[in-house]
């Protein structure tokens, strides 16, 4: 990581470069914006609020993260430079551990706001192409079950609707983990629970799921008739594109599809012998496409 501090405080700039590149930091010290060279690229800039044009060191790295070093609080100090993109202040004199705390936050920070954006635009880009009947999302009530065999139409439907509502999304695949207390804690830390492949649960822990969920901001998704359930369903009626229309599945999406559909309906005995394989092959298919068998 680049440092660039901005200090004309001498002893205080090279105390600061001297403790922070001990700790694997690569810092350069000026007196001034003025003296900043542009041809170079800094992750982080320790702005002393008392040098001259400090102001436009803020707006030129408001995309870095930029740590105010302040005399006093007032708005000129520290309000206005924050409206303008500054990170965050410290108070002179100040710890150099409080001062490494603050940049290994904003340092994690940026991090996951990178990461997330990027992991955003990968969920958008790959959903973008599935076509969903039009929906005012912000009318619909909760708690709602989607049925489709094809996970990526509930999937474009909760993206869609967490995009429209401004919503924060906890996820949950039941035929990857079944903790169904996790499921119970999320609902606290997000503005949004998706429950999808409900039907691998067995019959006492989707009782559970269907009692917790009631009057809660919660989504469903099943492959299985959602009729009986008691909520509000909507049905893609894909059952023909996945099985017996135009589509054509791979023999993994179709056993997988079946392994999932009626694991909790036949005994892997009779399962198995439905899908002409053996029993351990019946298990290296569920080790293989991540689905757990309820016991």
């Amino acid at each position: 990581m680049k440092v660039l501090i901005i200090e004309n405080e001498v002893y205080l700039a090279q105390s600061i470069s001297i403790k922070l590149s001990d700790l694997g930091y690569n810092c350069d010290i000026i007196n001034a914006y003025d003296e900043f060279n542009h041809e170079k690229f800094y992750d982080i800039i320790l702005l002393s609020t008392n040098t001259d044009n400090f102001l436009k060191a803020v707006e030129k790295f408001k995309k870095n993260i930029v740590i105010l070093m302040i005399s006093y609080i007032s708005t000129d100090t520290v309000a206005n430079p924050l409206k303008m993109g500054a990170s965050d202040y410290i108070q002179k004199p100040f710890m150099i551990e409080e001062l490494l705390r603050k940049i290994e936050h904003y340092q994690g920070f940026k991090k996951l706001s990178n990461l997330n954006k990027a992991y955003k635009n990968y969920t958008f880009s790959s959903l973008k192409t599935i076509k969903l009947p039009p929906y005012n999302y912000k009318k619909i009530k909760l708690p709602l079950v989607i049925k489709s065999n094809k996970q990526s139409y509930a999937d474009a439907f909760v993206f869609n609707y967490i995009n429209e509502c401004n919503k924060t999304l906890f996820y949950m695949d039941f035929s990857m983990d079944n903790d169904i207390e996790q499921v119970i804690q999320a609902y606290t830390q997000s503005d949004l629970l998706f429950l999808s492949n409900f039907q691998v649960l067995k019959s006492p822990e989707r009782e559970k799921i269907l009692d917790f969920i009631q009057n809660k901001a919660v989504i469903l998704h099943t492959i299985i008739n959602a009729e009986d359930l008691g909520l509000t369903c909507i049905d893609f009626n894909d059952d023909d594109r996945n099985i017996s229309s135009n589509e054509i599945l791979t023999i993994d999406e179709y056993v997988k599809y079946i392994i999932l559909t009626y694991q909790n309906i036949f005994p892997d005995t009779d399962l198995s012998k439905k899908l002409g394989i053996s029993r351990k092959s019946l298990w290296e298919k569920r080790k293989k496409y991540g689905i757990s068998r309820k016991k």
